[in-house]
């Protein structure tokens, strides 16, 4: 006999007992009720499984109308009144503010327990100039998920706009305690916000190294030194140590800005760095100038940016010197402009400076060759001096200048410099030492004064 079985339980569940209803298919017309049936369920599947495609193709449109429709097929999809109230909301041809509203209202609706829903309705509400929905949607969003940065992020800059900065404050520093990539706009909304750099630091940033320069470099870009002198001092207090790359963004903004304050700066970053300290003890503004140390690339030493054909390495210091002495090799292949290595040099306005650096060269070729630069970055023509110009083959030659810097000088770079040749046959070939670079204040050498 051909029977149909069909197993029931009261919950599918491994192990439970079925109970198997048994349907006769020789019973006369059994067969063709079950088709039908089959077909039945078939048929609704399909429907349903059409409209929800037509309804999903509608909600993903860019046109206003469609997506409408979509969201009607799916009274019950949250997902569906959400993308509809955003597309009402950002619209700036069609949309409404206020039926977006109603649109994430019913998102609601349908899943209350979502704090994304919520932000948007706050949002909605917000641009209709209804504050204390939009505070209370808020609250609703925080409730449902407390420890959310985006939430606490999006509550903590509306309280911003509605200048109730204190609670606003503590929001954003709740988000970033969370999510620490909040750090850079939480820093810049806080600063536009008030323009104090206290309350940034007091109310808002964690007090950890990596928020304090993440400020340093945010100050550096917005060209905001003394707020970054404020931010250093809270850095340095940590007393934790640090590596000394992490200080050049702010240092090369306080050089921007003629400010005297970056010789105290680099020192206390040599500090915390562990950097052995290459300050001169004559009186020179030269750090590192016998070079016995390496180049930082950075602050107040050395800089090398390695011009393509040309190597770079350190030799034995010249005789009777001390430290190494740096040597340049050209490979003949091109033309180059040359002004490197460098390094800004701390200065008073109107002082005079004695400078003296040693050089020597083998077969340099071309009629431009190399001689020791220093000029004032910041102010044209005030100071820019040269040393004689060395082709060919010289042994170590003592090259000086008297520097007289200007009422508003603070810093002048010092490097090794060659100008493209503008002969036809113009690649440059051969080696360059350079080593002992000071300059000192004359008035030192007279009374020995230490800078």
């Amino acid at each position: 006999m051909n029977v149909c079985q069909f197993g029931l339980a009261e919950e599918p569940t491994l192990g439970a007992d079925y109970e198997f209803v048994e349907i006769s298919l020789e019973r006369k017309g059994s067969r063709p009720a079950l088709l039908i049936a089959a077909l039945v369920v078939a048929v609704l599947f399909s429907y349903q499984a059409v409209r929800v495609w037509i309804a999903d193709h509608r909600i993903n449109s860019d046109n206003l109308s469609a997506i409408q429709k979509g969201a009607a097929l799916e009274p019950e999809n949250a997902a569906a009144w959400d993308t509809l109230g955003r597309f009402q909301q950002l619209d700036f041809v069609a949309g409404d503010s206020n039926q977006a509203i109603i649109a994430f209202q019913k998102a609601i609706q349908d899943n209350p327990l979502s704090a994304y829903y919520w932000m948007n309705l706050a949002s909605a509400y917000e641009s209709v100039g209804d504050v204390a929905h939009a505070r209370d949607a808020f609250s609703h969003a925080r409730d449902v998920y407390p420890l959310s940065a985006q939430v606490a992020w999006n509550y903590g800059n509306f309280l911003l706009r509605q200048q109730q900065l204190a609670e606003g404050y503590a929001e954003i520093q709740s988000a970033i305690r969370s999510d620490p990539s909040l750090l850079t706009l939480a820093i810049s909304r806080t600063w536009r916000s008030n323009h104090d750099v206290n309350t940034l630091l007091n109310q808002v940033l964690p007090a950890d190294q990596e928020a304090y320069f993440q400020a340093l470099d945010f100050f550096a870009s917005a060209q905001q030194a003394e707020a970054g002198l404020i931010v250093w001092q809270r850095l340095i207090s940590l007393g934790k140590p640090f590596a000394l790359p992490h200080s050049f963004p702010f240092l090369d903004e306080l050089i921007r800005e003629d400010r005297a304050d970056a010789v105290r700066v680099w020192r206390e970053a040599l500090i915390a760095a562990g950097v052995p300290n290459q300050e001169p003890q004559n009186g020179s503004v030269i750090w590192n100038g016998n070079f016995a140390g390496d180049f930082t690339n950075g602050g107040l030493g050395w800089r090398w940016d390695n011009p393509v054909g040309i190597s770079i390495d350190f030799d034995a210091a010249m005789p009777e010197g001390n430290g190494r002495s740096v040597r340049l090799d050209f490979g003949g292949g091109n033309n180059p402009g040359i002004s490197e290595p460098f390094q800004y040099m701390p200065v008073e306005p109107g002082h005079t400076y004695r400078f003296r650096g040693y050089i020597r060269t083998e077969s340099i070729s071309t009629e431009s060759g190399m001689r020791f630069s220093i000029h004032d970055p910041h102010h044209a023509n005030v100071v820019d001096l040269q040393t004689e110009n060395l082709t060919g083959t010289h042994l170590w030659n003592a090259a000086e200048l008297q520097v007289v810097t200007g009422p508003d000088t603070h810093f002048l770079v010092v490097s090794l410099r060659r100008d493209p040749s503008r002969l036809f046959d113009n690649k440059l070939s051969g080696t360059v030492w350079i080593a002992d670079l000071s300059m000192i204040p004359v008035d030192a050498k007279e009374t020995g004064a230490q800078r």
